[in-house]
């Protein structure tokens, strides 16, 4: 057997009583370990990461749009917060699923949006795979947490036109008839991260994994060293965060009839501040990607046919649902807002060196929603790719297939499982992956 080149092994972490802390990118402590070419020196070589964010109900009709090429792109108003991104986004238009045309207009418009699969009606559940799962059943046994699936916005188990609102709910699908759990605590986010032991989830990452940091931190480059310090204040930033959540008093989403708790609040629960709480589990989408504890990631802001409010901008007067029906300036402050949480993730993403390329470079970020337009217009879906997938994603570019037969969501799936080194004969209704991608 080849002895490893590589001063650390492949999974390196940093361990606590009852904690795991995966480590991220290091130039002198190569966390990967790559096989080395013959003769060469090991690469290690960042792993490709696949993140879905999702907003239910659609954008503005008048502003989803963007035109030319690189720095040059112009955007429409729901896009000004990927300004910074332009030569890294991929612009998609005229994609659809039509699965999604079929049954009702919010659960079947959603709950196939990453298979393409048809949904059963009548009080069955029974969607399809979504591409998310697929990725993670296939490579989730090379990270700690197969693939994380986070959300902003509790599932609704109530049925809608004949259709399980648990479809507008959920859009990663561990098989046909199991959405996979969401995840919505951000406490509890943070603790399948790092926690070996429910029993120790009262216990701090940081001061269970310091000394064996101290440790590590003398025998890796100042550069390292740095990068390292760097790490572990945003896990102690995103700690800190995690235990003031929920203490604002602001309650936003569905308004219930008793105004105040009748019952001693739990300790961990969920951010009453709507944007406090996807900072944090964009934040923790970010440690999740840096660490290698995962490399599948879905994060869904709201349901499709979404109760939240959003009184941090001033728009407390009506659920977003039915605000997207129409097209006034509170709408696209809204839409702007879910397009600031991407915003932040690239930024984040970006910041954060892993070898030639940044941890953006190496991922590939899909941003999509369940129907373009708040008036449930599926025959396109609007549809934004971000990163560079590891050198193997172009951004720069607009996209246009509303006049090409083959336009399905899937084609774009197969596209996406081939960069990542999966080649199915097909997935959902495509055969083929979209070549321009």
């Amino acid at each position: 057997m080849t002895k490893n080149p590589h001063p650390f092994s492949r999974r390196r972490w940093l361990r606590g009583a009852g904690v795991s802390m995966a480590l991220p990118w290091l130039e002198s402590a190569p966390v990967w370990g790559d096989e080395p070419a013959s003769g060469k020196p090991a690469s290690s070589q960042p792993p490709v990461r696949f993140a879905v964010l999702f907003a239910g109900n659609g954008f503005h009709s008048k502003e989803w749009w963007a035109e030319g090429e690189g720095r040059e792109m112009r955007l429409g108003k729901v896009l000004s917060p990927l300004e910074p991104f332009r030569d890294r986004m991929l612009f998609l238009r005229g994609l659809f699923n039509a699965e999604a045309l079929k049954g009702n207009i919010h659960s079947s418009q959603t709950g196939n949006l990453l298979s393409g699969a048809p949904l059963a009606a009548g009080g069955e559940i029974r969607s399809g795979t979504s591409v998310d799962q697929l990725l993670a059943q296939r490579y989730g046994n090379s990270t700690k947490v197969p693939s994380l699936v986070l959300g902003c916005e509790k599932s609704n188990p109530s049925i809608h036109k004949d259709y399980s609102m648990l479809y507008s709910s959920h859009i990663s699908w561990s098989s046909p008839t199991t959405p996979t759990p969401l995840e919505i605590y951000p406490a509890l986010a943070f603790d399948r991260l790092f926690k070996d032991e429910a029993s120790r989830a009262d216990q701090s990452v940081l001061d269970a994994v310091l000394s064996e940091a101290h440790d590590l931190r003398r025998g890796i480059s100042r550069g390292d060293q740095h990068k390292l310090d760097e790490y572990l204040a945003s896990v102690r930033d995103v700690e800190q965060r995690i235990s003031r959540a929920g203490q604002s008093g602001r309650l936003e989403g569905w308004r219930p009839t008793l105004q105040k708790p009748n019952i001693p609040r739990p300790a961990d629960g969920i951010p009453q501040d709507i944007a406090a709480h996807m900072r944090l589990m964009t934040d923790i989408l970010v440690l999740a990607f840096q660490t290698d504890t995962t490399r599948i990631a879905t994060l869904k802001l709201n349901n499709d046919h979404s109760a939240l409010r959003f009184p941090n901008l001033g728009v407390d007067y009506m659920i977003h649902h039915l605000l997207s029906h129409s097209d006034t300036a509170d709408w696209l402050k809204v839409n702007q807002f879910f397009l600031e949480q991407l915003g932040y993730l690239a930024g984040r993403l970006d910041s954060i060196q892993e070898g030639e390329r940044t941890l953006l470079g190496n991922s590939m970020i899909l941003f999509c929603s369940s129907m373009l337009t708040g008036n449930h217009e599926a025959r396109q879906l609007p549809v934004v790719m971000l990163g560079g997938g590891g050198g193997r994603l172009r951004g720069g570019r607009v996209l246009d297939y509303r006049e090409k037969p083959e336009r399905q969501m899937c084609r774009l799936y197969l596209s996406v499982l081939d960069k990542m080194g999966l080649r199915p004969p097909r997935f959902g209704d495509a055969t083929q992956p979209l070549d321009e991608v």
